[in-house]
């Protein structure tokens, strides 16, 4: 898939991984960190995969946009030590 998809994709994969994750960064922050994690899962996936061409209605896609939204939004966590434990 395209990196402008990619792009999109983190956007909706952003609202999902703030939901899930406790982020105490603002809306910017957290938009950019998710879209990053979706991207870099993507470049990923598609490593992984041989397959440069990830569609974008694929459940395939969207587990790893927001996978890696929430692992990118979990290291910030970690390293800005912003979690409410």
């Amino acid at each position: 898939m395209a990196f402008i998809p990619w792009i999109i994709m983190g956007l909706i994969a952003a609202a999902v991984a703030k939901s899930i994750m406790d982020v105490r960064a603002g809306w910017l922050p957290t938009v950019l960190l998710a879209i990053a994690g979706s991207t870099v899962a993507g470049w990923m996936g598609a490593l992984l995969t041989g397959n440069s061409d990830l569609p974008f209605f694929s459940l395939g896609s969207w587990v790893l946009a927001i996978l890696g939204s929430v692992i990118v939004l979990w290291v910030f966590n970690r390293l800005t030590g912003r979690s409410k434990a």
